[in-house]
């Protein structure tokens, strides 16, 4: 079970928005509000934000049918055959390029709406989507032969906001600053601007401008804690993992455990099977490596995790069938942070967070 409290994810969008004023919230909730459930916390979040960044269309059509009304930033920017979708239910397309520049045309002619709002996106450094600064000028010429389009945002991606060496961070944000001028001098003036992720919300003051765009902050972790300041107060963490023992068992010492015996007791121990795996999210990279709570102390994960369920040397703890296992969070005076899940993986936080499927039910409160 996935815990998730909304007044701690609350609570992190203020103190955000106290940090970074008077720039306002573009949160972003993608990837289900990176595992947290996206309808949930935007409706939790929707009070103190300016709007909502998704990357797919889908999402941003699922929070307008859940009552989202606020606007809604799609980043990924490949629509498909989905532009009528965009403009029929209100969504603000981010733009590259001039053949959507026309599509999006087209679909506000084709449903008599008048005209469709949208944010361009510029490649300063990224280079994964945007528009590159060479070919700015000929995208605005494209932009002033469709006045059913009207621009109304910049944006960019900062790519090593969260790195120790700020340089690269800093000439992200001239090369903004020039393509920021021309699109001005091309006539488009009233626009919006938003280019720092949480990383660069947090640590570099020049590049809040009208919006910033905070992610895995919202969930309460800060990227790069070390490289990266927190808010004044704390970020709390919003979700919660937590399982139960179903099963208790005695091993005698050399007795394999789990598919291929990869650990194999060293001691008469006592052998606690938990109902999550890999195909909850709890990922097979974690096997031997992982640490759990039981009865507020850490428990070392043994042996391979399969799909459905993990084991747990709970030898030196008491355990009964039933008991509360925590996988993410504080039980007690302990607890496991998402950074050590992470490690325990190899990967980084945003994976973990995403990782966690469906299968896994999210319980809300705060």
């Amino acid at each position: 079970m996935a815990e998730i409290d909304l007044g701690a994810l609350q609570r992190n969008a203020r103190r955000i928005a106290e940090r970074v004023a008077p720039a306002k919230l573009l949160a972003v909730v993608k990837a289900d509000a990176y595992g947290h459930g996206a309808m949930a916390c935007a409706r939790a979040l929707a009070p103190h934000v300016w709007g909502f960044a998704v990357s797919l269309v889908e999402e941003g059509v699922e929070l307008r049918r859940g009552g989202i009304e606020t606007p809604i930033v799609v980043l990924g920017g490949v629509y498909g055959r989905s532009h009528q979708d965009v403009v029929a239910f209100r969504l603000t397309p981010v733009v590259w390029e001039r053949a959507e520049i026309e599509r999006f045309a087209r679909a506000a002619d084709e449903l008599a709406w008048g005209r469709v709002e949208v944010h361009v996106k510029i490649d300063t450094g990224m280079s994964r989507l945007g528009v590159r600064l060479e070919r700015l000028a000929d995208l605005l010429d494209g932009l002033r032969g469709q006045p059913a389009v009207t621009v109304g945002g910049l944006c960019t991606h900062l790519a090593e906001a969260d790195a120790e060496d700020e340089a690269p961070t800093l000439a992200q944000l001239g090369a903004f600053d020039e393509a920021r001028a021309m699109v001005e001098a091309a006539g488009f003036c009233d626009c919006v601007t938003h280019l720092a992720n949480s990383a660069g919300a947090l640590r570099f003051p020049t590049a809040r401008r009208d919006l910033v765009r905070p992610g895995l902050a919202l969930w309460g972790q800060v990227p790069s804690p070390g490289v990266v300041p927190a808010p004044t107060e704390p970020l709390e963490p919003v979700m919660r993992l937590s399982t139960k023992i179903v099963a208790l068992r005695a091993v005698p010492a050399g007795t394999g455990v789990s598919y291929g015996a990869r650990f194999r007791a060293d001691r008469p121990s006592w052998i606690a099977t938990i109902p999550i795996g890999y195909a909850d999210g709890y990922t097979r990279r974690m096997s031997g490596r992982a640490e759990v709570l039981v009865a507020g102390q850490r428990c070392k994960v043994v042996g391979a995790i399969t799909m459905d369920m993990a084991m747990v040397d709970v030898t030196d703890v008491p355990a009964h069938p039933g008991d509360e296992v925590v996988l993410l969070g504080r039980q007690g005076e302990g607890a496991i942070r998402v950074e050590e899940l992470a490690a325990w993986a190899d990967t980084i936080p945003w994976e973990t967070y995403c990782g966690f499927s469906k299968r896994v039910p999210r319980v809300y409160g705060g």
